[in-house]
């Protein structure tokens, strides 16, 4: 799948941790996800029973424009991440980031998706609300270091997608399309992502 940046949609590789970690500390510097982090999250991704599923947007140009990560398992999945390189903010690429997800969960026979963001991005909270995804309750001090509380939302997934917005130049309502540093849960120790 080819985004309106005219960046490409693929799955996240081994070789993708290094240029995807130095974004991440770019956007997240407060609660990056470590290298093993990303190495743990990935092997979740194969066997013949993945738990995970980890997608890049790859620019034009090679390098990573974005990214995504989604847990499920018994019919819930959880967005673990979703993120647009700083200079590719702002032109649909997060939304097209967004619906990539919610088609794989709904392709997983998941009937509920959740997410956590933190509760002063306005930006990717009405992304989220856009596609469906309702307040839920709040988590004082989730995002940590800082202690920044998280907003849990949950999009019914039995619902369908609204349709696809219309491609828009940047900016054009002082709204940028995409979650930017849009929040994500620190991924728990691997011993706990099982849950």
């Amino acid at each position: 799948m080819t985004a309106p940046t005219g960046a490409r949609l693929r799955p996240m590789r081994w070789w993708d941790i290094e240029p995807v970690r130095v974004l991440e500390h770019e956007l997240f510097p407060e609660d990056a996800w470590t290298v093993a982090m990303f190495w743990s999250e990935l092997a979740g991704c194969g066997g013949p029973a993945p738990l995970r599923r980890y997608t890049v947007a790859e620019a034009p140009d090679g390098s990573i424009a974005g990214w995504t990560g989604l847990a499920f398992a018994g019919g819930s999945a959880d967005v673990q991440t979703i993120a647009v390189a700083p200079h590719r903010q702002a032109a649909g690429l997060g939304t097209v980031l967004l619906r990539d997800l919610l088609t794989a969960a709904a392709d997983l026979d998941c009937r509920e998706v959740f997410l956590e963001v933190r509760t002063d991005n306005d930006r990717a909270r009405r992304l989220y609300e856009r596609h469906g995804f309702e307040p839920m309750g709040v988590r004082r001090g989730y995002y940590q270091p800082g202690g920044h509380d998280a907003l849990v939302m949950r999009r019914d997934h039995t619902r369908p997608l609204p349709p696809a917005p219309r491609p828009r130049a940047p900016g054009v309502d002082g709204t940028p399309d995409t979650p930017a540093s849009a929040d994500r849960p620190t991924p728990p120790a691997p011993t706990d992502r099982e849950a």
